[in-house]
């Protein structure tokens, strides 16, 4: 496991910890107001999956490379993770110098 995967599935482990603390606050804090069961559940279970959903957006965007076309006008870009520095100076290179779509 390289240093780049550790630091993610640390990121990870981490703000899913911190989203599981929050949820059970929260479900803590609407049963404390006589909220029935099932409906904390579905509050905690629903806040569970959006808050999990929003982090793995932010830890992929925060580990990965993206490489766009210089162009004005042009929307051409390539997303990388876990990638050597070989591969990722092969697809700048492509990503600079792509085919541009005429119209």
């Amino acid at each position: 496991m390289n240093r780049a995967s550790a630091t993610r599935r640390c990121l990870l482990l981490t703000g899913f910890a911190a989203v599981t603390t929050l949820v059970v606050v929260i479900g803590v804090r609407l049963s404390g107001y006589g909220v029935s069961l099932v409906l904390v559940l579905a509050c905690a279970f629903a806040l569970q999956s959006s808050l999990t959903s929003l982090l793995f957006h932010l830890v992929d965007a925060l580990s990965s490379t993206t490489h766009r076309c210089s162009r004005p006008g042009c929307d051409f870009h390539v997303r990388l993770t876990s990638v050597d520095a070989t591969e990722n100076r092969r697809w700048q290179e492509i990503a600079a110098n792509h085919p541009h779509r005429t119209a």
